[in-house]
């Protein structure tokens, strides 16, 4: 099963309402919990080098947080670069190498932006929109959850 399709079934779960899932084929086996007060779990067979734990995505207080009101446009007219995947967020290709994007810089669609590691597959992130890096959310080597907001992007 691929990571996309993963994703897929745990953002169906999500919207279901279920409170317990447990999916088991030869290859992988996943159990997913959700209860009001614990966070969701994720865990993978042996196949898979490292189980993968998961925990909900509050989307909130990012946003606020974009810089000081006098050298920073406004926060609503902020866009979030979201991460589309589990992983680990690195800002360069490799540790030798420059950041692909730092705060300041232009972006337009379709430039990469960061790399996430997922199940040691490395994936390119490519911007969604064009405008100017304001702040990056996610400290290097960090991880991330599905849908977490990883850049603010003042829209060109």
């Amino acid at each position: 099963m691929e990571t996309k399709e993963i994703q897929k079934l745990i953002d169906f779960i999500a919207q279901s309402g279920l409170d317990e899932v447990n999916i088991e084929t030869n290859e992988l086996k996943i159990k997913v919990k959700r209860h009001a007060s614990a966070p969701v779990a994720y865990t993978a067979a042996p196949q898979i080098a490292a189980p993968v734990v998961a925990t909900p995505v509050v989307a909130s207080a990012p946003v606020a947080e974009a810089a000081p009101a006098a050298s920073a446009p406004a926060a609503s007219n902020l866009i979030t670069i979201k991460s589309p995947m589990i992983g680990t967020f690195y800002r360069a290709s490799s540790p030798e190498t420059p950041a692909f994007v730092n705060v300041g810089d232009d972006v337009t669609t379709g430039k990469v932006v960061c790399v996430i590691e997922a199940m040691k597959l490395f994936n390119e992130i490519e911007s969604e929109i064009s405008g100017k890096i304001v702040k990056v959310l996610v400290q290097n080597a960090s991880p991330v959850e599905f849908d977490q907001p990883l850049f603010l992007v003042e829209p060109a």
